[in-house]
C-alpha cells in the first residue's frame, strides 16, 4: 500500500513535462484498452455470424434459396462475399442469358464473379482491420514516449545535482520521474502488441477461412451452370 501511495506522490510532484508524458501515456493506454475490447467483441460477433449463414448455405438446395434466407441475416465475411458474388452471377445471367454465360464461363472462367466477391471480401477486411494499426502504433510508440520522460528526469537528476550537490536527496526525484516514466510506458505497450498480435492472428485465420468459402462458392455456381 505505502509503494502505491509513493508512486502517487511521484507522479504527483514531477514536473510539467513528465506529467505530460504520464497523462499521454495512461490516456494511450485506456484507448488501447477500448480498441481490445472493441475488436474483440467484433470478430466474436462476425466469426458467430459466419457459422450462422455457413449453415443456412449449405442447407439450401439453390443459391437462389440461399440468398433468400440469408437476407436478413446479420453482416459477415461470408454474407459479403456471397451477396457480391451472387449479385453479379444473377446480373450477367439477366444481361447476356444463361446459355451465354455457359459460353463465357467455357472460355474465360469466372473471373467476373471472383472479382465481385473480391469486392466483398475486401469490405470485410476493412471491418476486421479497422483500427488494428492504431493499437500497433500505441504498442510501437509508447515505450519511446516513455523514454522521452525518462531521460527528462534524468536531466532533471542532473540538474539537482548542479544545485545541491550530488546527494541522493538531489538526484532521488529525477531518477524516481524516469523510472515511472519508464514503467507507465512498457505497461501501456506490452498489452497494445500482444493484442495486436492475437487479433492479427485471428483476422488471418477468418480470411483463411474466406478463401475456402469462396472456392465452395465457386464450385456452387459452376454447378448451377452446368
Amino acid at each position: 500500500m505505502n509503494a502505491e501511495l509513493d508512486i502517487f506522490k511521484i507522479i504527483l510532484e514531477s514536473g510539467l513535462v513528465v506529467k505530460g508524458v504520464l497523462l499521454l501515456l495512461i490516456l494511450a493506454s485506456i484507448f488501447s484498452w477500448a480498441i481490445v475490447w472493441m475488436k474483440k467483441s467484433l470478430i466474436d460477433q462476425l466469426e458467430k455470424a459466419n457459422l450462422q449463414f455457413l449453415q443456412i448455405f449449405r442447407e439450401s438446395r439453390t443459391l437462389r434459396d440461399a440468398s433468400t434466407a440469408c437476407q436478413n441475416l446479420p453482416f459477415s465475411p461470408y454474407k459479403a462475399v456471397f451477396d457480391e458474388g451472387y449479385q453479379e452471377f444473377t446480373r450477367f445471367i439477366k444481361e447476356a442469358g444463361e446459355e451465354k454465360l455457359k459460353d463465357h464461363y467455357q472460355h474465360f472462367g469466372l473471373d467476373s464473379i471472383e472479382r465481385a466477391m473480391k469486392r466483398g471480401a475486401n469490405e470485410a477486411n476493412l471491418r476486421l482491420e479497422e483500427k488494428l494499426s492504431t493499437l500497433a502504433s500505441i504498442g510501437s510508440v509508447s515505450p519511446f514516449v516513455g523514454l522521452f520522460g525518462t531521460v527528462w528526469g534524468i536531466i532533471n537528476s542532473f540538474t539537482g545535482i548542479a544545485g545541491g550537490g550530488a546527494t541522493l536527496d538531489a538526484v532521488a526525484p529525477g531518477i524516481a520521474e524516469a523510472l515511472v516514466a519508464t514503467a507507465i510506458g512498457l505497461a501501456a505497450a506490452i498489452p497494445a502488441v500482444w493484442f495486436y498480435n492475437v487479433f492479427n492472428h485471428r483476422v488471418g485465420s477468418v480470411n483463411s477461412k474466406l478463401d475456402s468459402f469462396e472456392q465452395e462458392f465457386l464450385n456452387s455456381i459452376e454447378r448451377t451452370i452446368l
